[in-house]
């Protein structure tokens, strides 16, 4: 339950497209009744059963009534404003809920949602997701945990060996600034080279970057094709310049600061 604007209070989404569920379900029921009795009524015009051609469209009349009534019941059952729902963060704080019950580990991380492997964004101006860049307007919180669990069981898809060359070609860019040998690097700095492009970084975002090393850090890929080895360095800190954070399947938080290659 929230609070709106006006100082009214309503239920979380979830429960508000529950109750105009079972509303539209009802209206759906008398839809049906009156197919029913006009099937009746077509039959009995076709046979020429006139008595039970006046009891067949009577009764549909009486069901359309009933129909009538019932839909606006289901309009007027909707009459939640998703709009603020979604801008004030009541619906971010709905979604961990929800995940929470279904035993579904999420974090909140600035703007967007973390569930391994997938990033959320509530794009509330648009009245929709965006999970994993693509759009989602399904927006019913137990819908959406079930697309997360979904995705959750999947195996990660093959970027692996992908993200560990193009890391092997910003470091390499990069470590030939410093004097010794196989230097340890910010993983933030490689992530500025790899994002140079005009957009790239809108295009991979930091959050995305951190998801991607912590699914090339379980996947034990670490031998470049040219027979360099990755090595993944700790900060001295938790709060330290340049640390990503991404969130594990556990939903304990991963951090990762800096990369070195050797070929030792």
């Amino acid at each position: 339950m929230e609070t709106t604007a006006t100082g009214t209070a309503q239920p979380g989404l979830e429960a508000a497209l529950r109750a105009t569920e079972t509303r539209v379900e009802a209206a759906q029921r008398e839809a049906a009744t009156v197919g029913r009795e006009l099937k009746k009524a077509r039959s009995a015009a076709a046979g020429g059963q006139v008595r039970d051609l006046r009891r067949a469209l009577a009764a549909a009349n009486e069901a359309a009534q009933s129909l009538a009534q019932a839909a606006k019941e289901a309009q007027a059952s909707y009459s939640f404003d998703e709009t603020d729902h979604l801008a004030s963060g009541a619906y971010a704080r709905e979604l961990l809920d929800e995940a929470a019950a279904a035993g579904l580990a999420m974090v909140e991380d600035d703007d967007r949602l973390l569930c391994y492997p997938s990033l959320v964004r509530v794009l509330s101006g648009d009245a929709a997701l965006d999970i994993d860049r693509r759009r989602e307007r399904r927006l019913r919180p137990s819908v959406v945990v079930g697309l997360l669990a979904a995705a959750q069981a999947r195996p990660p898809k093959g970027k692996s060996e992908a993200l560990l060359e193009s890391l092997a070609a910003a470091y390499e860019l990069l470590a030939g600034r410093h004097d010794r040998a196989d230097p340890v690097l910010r993983l933030d700095a490689l992530w500025q080279v790899l994002t140079m492009l005009p957009g790239a970084a809108r295009e991979y975002s930091k959050p995305e970057f951190a998801r991607d090393l912590y699914l090339l850090d379980q996947s034990g890929t670490v031998t470049t094709r040219s027979g360099r080895t990755l090595r993944f360095h700790a900060s001295s800190g938790t709060r330290g310049a340049g640390l990503l954070t991404t969130v594990a399947k556990t939903g304990q938080q991963q951090r990762y600061w800096g990369v070195s290659f050797s070929t030792r």
